[in-house]
Order: C-alpha cells, then structure tokens, then sequence
C-alpha cells in the first residue's frame, strides 16, 4: 500500500468502554506517609482516574494530535510480511533540508518528538533545517504490531529504514533515545551507507578498556571524574538497584503483565505514570498531558500490551549488541542530560562509536525531547550545521534554510 494520509479517530464505543472500565476500578490500599516510596501514590491515580472519567476531553486532544501530518504506508519486514506503520511527516519548506529519522522508546510514541517539529522544520538563516520522520514503532501508536516471535532490534531498524527509503530519503541522520538508541545504533551496523550520522540523548558505555580501546583508555586513566560523572555514575547505579524493575519483568514475561496493562485502564495509567514523574526533570505535567499521553497506549492499534515485548525479545536476540568486529565510523553526537536514567562518565561514550559531538546541560531528563525540545534542537542543529562535525554528510542536503 503506498503512503495513505491518516486521522486518529476513536470510535465513541472505545470512549464509552474507558469509561466504564474506569467506573469500576477498585484501589488498593495504601500504606501510612508511604508517599513515592512504594510506587504512584494512590492520591495521584484517584485524581487521574477521576479525571479521565469525568473532565477529560478526549476529542480536544484527538483534534491537536490530528493537526500532525500523519501517514500510514505498508512496510515488508522479512520474516514477517507487511506490517501498517503509522508516522509523522514533517516536511521544511527547504528543498536542502536534511531528512532526519527520530525513534521513540518506551513508554513513549510519536508525540515525544512533537514539540521538535516546529524547531527543527523551520529556522533562522544560520540554523540547518530538517524533514523529520518520526515512525510509531510496530507494537505502539497506530502502526500494526507482528504477530511471530523475533522481531527484535534488527526488525525495528529493518521497519525504520525501509520507511525512510520509501519516502525518497536514500541518505538520512537519526537521533534516539531509550529504544531508539538501540534501534539507530542498529541502523548504524545494518545500513550505514544510507544512516549517514547518528545523535542520541542516552548516553551508554563503559569504562575503556586496554585491549579495545587503548587510546581512550589511556586518557580515561589521566583524567580523573569530574563531579558530574560521580553524580551521574550514582544515578545510574540507584537507577539499577531501585527503578529497573519493570525492565525485568517485560524482558521475562510480558505477557503476563500485558493481561493487567490491556485490561485495567488504572493500572496502565499508575505503569506509565510512574515513569514520567520519576525519569523526568521535575517536568511539570499537566493531569491532561499525563491523561493524553496514556491514551495513545490505551487506544493503540495493538493494546497496550504490545508496546512491552520489545523488551523481551531484544533480550532474547541480543542483537542490540555491537557486532563482532564492526566498528561504526559515521559521525556520533551525544546530549548529556542530568536525570536521564543512565548517566556513565563522557568519556565513556567514547566506546560506542565515533564521537565527535557532545552537549552537557544542566536541566532535562530521559524524554529531553518533549520536556527541554529547544535544548535538543540547539544541540540537533550544532551537530549538523554548518561548522559542525557532521555538516554536509547528507549529500546535497546541508540543512540551508534557503532554497
């Protein structure tokens, strides 16, 4: 099928249904000052619960999701047909703009990258400009979601590049967070003549080794940690010890928390809620931005169980891991958050690819691109700029705002 222009349209039965459902949640108990201790605390889901029965207006928040042009086309994955994938195409006026490829993670979908449109489609005379894509992954949003086992990180990769290609764009840049770093890196082994550079805003590595990495390993034992790497290495550390239980149990057995997530518009709410308060920056969301952000998982194509299985089977393949032997030479941007989930030394960085760019701030979290956008779009248009390191990479697209 080729592209087909597309509205979110919940029928009025789903609405109703949610309502119901709502009505008939029944509360936990909840344990004296417990406060975040334990997880969501259950004054915040009663209010949100409330307001998505009762308040929330569904169709006002469909009708801003609409104003996006959004597309679906049929995409060939092999080993597992067709699948309809939904994205967002946001074209720049400019005939050089650079076509640039946003992966989501979880439990984000394609609106973690709205507030980015504006910024990197239209710019000044001194700022590149973009064609941003940004595909709902099978499994989230609006796009169908497999139904064999093994669609892993070089599924996801195969679903994004084919998409990109199907739009024109033979050359193309990427920028990623949580999943999506994955998913690009793998983009980076599977096709890297066509992924010409990539950015992310989750930093991974490890400390330099003698034997892979000796002259980084040789600096990273003159310099000694900086403050922020002590804090960062803290924080990661608290983050495996005390917030990664999620990530065990969805790369164990989603489906059995996926009976929970598909049935209990409440616990769904409480799963995804936690996660945005607690991996953000003191974000200060909004009951209807929490509210809209849940729905999309609750009135997805697939269920919202769908959405968890990329844990599993991405542990399963290991196929997120380097390739014995490649090395990724394509330019490698890096934007350094304080509260992103991990945060290893900078130098660290260094080991997972050919870094050339990196951006430390002082405010911003895991979804940098939804809550700090101008921040990510400066440190976006930096990289590929004109005087940047991966200027011009894209041939005959420099990002000029001028046609």
């Amino acid at each position: 099928m080729s592209e087909q222009p597309f509205k979110v349209s919940i029928p009025d039965s789903e609405l109703d249904f949610l309502r119901k459902k709502l009505e008939l949640t029944r509360f936990p108990d909840e344990l004296d000052e417990a406060g975040w201790d334990y997880g969501v605390p259950l004054t915040d889901v009663k209010r949100l619960v409330a307001r998505w029965k009762d308040g929330f207006d569904w169709r006002a928040n469909e009708a801003a999701i609409n104003a996006l042009p959004q597309f679906t086309r049929d995409i060939e994955v092999d080993g597992h047909g067709k699948l309809n994938i939904h994205y967002v195409h946001s074209k720049s006026e400019a005939q050089n703009a650079i076509p640039l490829l946003y992966v989501h993670g979880w439990p984000g979908h394609f609106l973690e990258a709205t507030k980015l449109l504006p910024l990197l489609t239209s710019a000044d005379s001194d700022s590149p400009v973009f064609h941003v894509v940004v595909p709902s992954l099978p499994g989230y949003g609006f796009s169908e979601t497999t139904k064999k086992k093994g669609f892993a990180a070089s599924q996801y990769a195969e679903v994004s590049h084919k998409l990109m290609l199907s739009l024109g764009y033979t050359e193309y840049v990427t920028v990623g967070g949580d999943w999506g770093y994955w998913i690009t890196r793998r983009i980076q082994h599977l096709y890297p003549d066509h992924a010409k550079a990539w950015h992310t805003t989750y930093p991974r590595g490890n400390a330099p080794q003698l034997t892979s990495n000796p002259i980084i390993w040789l600096r990273h034992l003159l310099t000694p940690y900086t403050q922020r790497d002590r804090e960062g290495l803290k924080r990661s550390s608290d983050f495996v010890e005390k917030g990664r239980g999620y990530n065990h149990i969805q790369s164990t057995k989603p489906q059995t928390l996926g009976y929970s997530l598909a049935d209990s518009p409440a616990g769904l709410l409480a799963w995804i809620y936690e996660k945005l308060v607690l991996w953000t920056d003191n974000y200060p969301w909004s009951d209807d931005e929490v509210l809209t952000w849940v729905s999309i998982y609750w009135f997805s194509r697939a269920g919202p169980a769908a959405s968890i299985r990329i844990y599993y089977e991405i542990t399963a393949a290991k196929d997120q891991l380097d390739t014995p032997g490649a090395k990724l030479s394509n330019p490698f941007g890096v934007s350094f958050f304080p509260k992103e989930l991990f945060a290893p030394p900078i130098s660290w960085a260094h080991t997972r690819g050919n870094l050339v760019f990196k951006s430390v701030h002082d405010r911003g979290g895991h979804f940098s691109a939804y809550e700090v956008p101008e921040l990510l779009a400066s440190d976006v248009r930096r990289f590929f700029g004109k005087g940047g390191p991966a200027f011009g990479v894209v041939h005959g697209k420099d990002g000029s705002p001028s046609n």
